[in-house]
């Protein structure tokens, strides 16, 4: 059974939900939540693939049954919040993401910390949830910070770029202007003369359309849907990389309630998650640069050697981050090095050697 929150329908109250154990053949009521509209694809396929798949892998075992509540789009609660709000017992379900909640998931922007790198998601995503679950302690220290447990379904969002009102094919190009982007990757343009303005897909369109700044760093498949190639149709071509942004979390209170083969469900619910979302993101992909282009966009490149001179010169983009998670006490340099191995063995060499620049 499946309700959806509307946004009228928060008015007269919060749902909680309860972290006790339970029992076998009992149907039990179950909140997920995000932030984000279903447009995007990591809160889309949580409706149209998590759910179904755990029910259908619940109802093989004849445990329990889960009566769900949907609540997508801020309707109950906002976006930053999810790690909050399993803490307080609103949701059970929510995605952990560094990228929208650093202040408690911070460790999971390891990527973000890396830019430059591969522009496949996949490749990505199986690279940084290797190190997540191979890192000694890491998950198990993060469930005890936070109170949610994460089980898998990581996924990463198609390579960062730039879009903007105008060209660039350099450093020079940008100098003076102003780009849009979230906390993590406006550290990116350092050296460029370009100056990062706080914002999200949220307030992008309008912020560009109404010059309070001049483009934004963004993904292919996020850029078109939302239209943004009318307000800056040059799509520069700067390769930041895909970026992993999380995976699914789940209170540790309502986890830890499981049995052995309810856990399995849902983690075969993850698994499902993550093939669905790469499967129609690697479609979307596709579809979106033909959009981009029959809606007036244009796709630039970046000259290759003064984008080899940023990815040199700009600032230690692994340092900050690395500290703060040494701060926390996090196995930090284990996670970095995991990471970068796992990278190495399928393919993939950082043209610059971050982690070695900390070593010494």
């Amino acid at each position: 059974m499946i309700k959806l929150i509307a946004p009228f329908a928060v008015a007269g109250g919060v749902l909680l939900t309860s972290g006790a154990p339970v029992t076998a053949q009992e149907t039990i009521r179950m909140t997920i939540a995000s932030g984000h509209p279903e447009v995007f694809l990591w809160v889309k396929h949580l409706r149209e693939t998590f759910i179904p798949t755990v029910d259908a892998a619940l109802a093989e075992s004849g445990e329990i049954e889960i009566d769900w509540t949907q609540a997508y789009g801020g309707t109950l609660i906002k976006l930053g919040s999810e790690t909050e709000a399993m803490q307080n017992g609103i949701v059970d379900i929510a995605m952990a993401s560094g990228v929208f909640d650093p202040a408690a998931m911070g460790i999971l922007n390891i990527t973000y910390a890396m830019p430059f790198g591969p522009t496949d998601p996949v490749m990505v995503t199986e690279a940084v949830e290797d190190a997540l679950m191979s890192t000694d302690g890491l998950l198990d220290q993060l469930a005890d910070t936070t109170g949610v447990t994460y089980i898998g379904g990581g996924v990463a969002i198609d390579g960062y770029n730039i879009a903007a009102t105008e060209p660039f094919k350099t450093r020079a190009d940008m100098d003076g202007l102003r780009i849009g982007g979230a906390g993590p990757n406006l550290a990116w343009l350092d050296t460029t003369g370009a100056a990062g303005v706080q914002g999200s897909y949220v307030t992008f369109y309008n912020d560009i359309s109404t010059g309070v700044y001049d483009g934004n760093i963004g993904w292919m498949t996020a850029n078109v849907p939302a239209k943004l190639y009318e307000v800056a149709p040059y799509w520069n071509r700067v390769d930041f990389g895909a970026m992993y942004i999380g995976g699914i979390g789940i209170s540790v209170d309502r986890w830890e309630g499981f049995s052995d083969t309810t856990k399995a469900a849902f983690r075969e619910g993850a698994d499902a998650y993550a093939a669905a979302y790469f499967e129609e993101q690697a479609a979307r992909y596709e579809s979106a640069e033909q959009a981009l282009v029959e809606g007036g966009g244009k796709q630039v490149i970046f000259d290759p050697a003064d984008r080899e001179a940023w990815i040199q010169e700009v600032k230690n983009p692994t340092a900050a981050w690395r500290e703060a998670a040494m701060a926390r006490g996090e196995p930090v340099d284990a996670l970095l090095n995991a990471y970068q191995e796992n990278l190495a063995a399928a393919g993939f060499t950082f043209p610059r050697d971050y982690l070695a620049e900390l070593a010494e």
